[in-house]
C-alpha cells in the first residue's frame, strides 16, 4: 500500500514539475506513472554504478557531480519513455532538481503519515 501511494505521489510531482518548468513535458498521468517507475528503477539500479565509477570526480567537485548525475538519470528515462520529454541537459538538470525536492517533501511525509 504504501509502495503504490509513494508511487503515484512521484508521478503526481513528475507532473508538478511538467506544469512549473516548461523544458518538462509529460502527455498524460499514465505516462508520468510509468516514467515515476522508469526513474525508480534507473535510480536503483543504474545511479550507484554511475556513482561508483565518478567517484574521483565526486570527490573532486565536492559532491556537485551528483547533480549531473541525476540530471543524466532524467534525461535518460525521458530518452526511453514516450508521453515524457525533455528538452536537453540544462531542462534536465532543472527538472530533476525540482523532482527530487518534491521526493524528499513526499518521503517525509510518507514517514509521518505511515510510521
Amino acid at each position: 500500500m504504501k509502495l503504490i501511494v509513494r508511487w503515484m505521489l512521484l508521478a503526481a510531482a513528475l507532473l508538478l514539475v511538467a506544469y512549473l518548468y516548461p523544458g518538462v513535458e509529460l502527455k498524460s498521468f499514465g505516462a508520468a506513472m510509468i516514467a515515476a517507475l522508469v526513474l525508480g528503477l534507473l535510480n536503483t539500479i543504474v545511479r550507484p554504478v554511475l556513482v561508483l565509477l565518478t567517484l574521483p570526480v565526486t570527490v573532486l567537485t565536492v559532491g556537485l557531480f551528483l547533480f549531473v548525475i541525476n540530471a543524466l538519470m532524467f534525461w535518460a528515462a525521458a530518452g526511453v519513455l514516450q508521453g515524457f520529454y525533455v528538452t536537453g541537459f540544462v531542462a534536465a538538470l532543472v527538472g530533476s532538481l525540482i523532482y527530487s525536492l518534491c521526493g524528499m517533501v513526499i518521503d517525509v511525509a510518507m514517514e509521518r503519515l505511515f510510521s
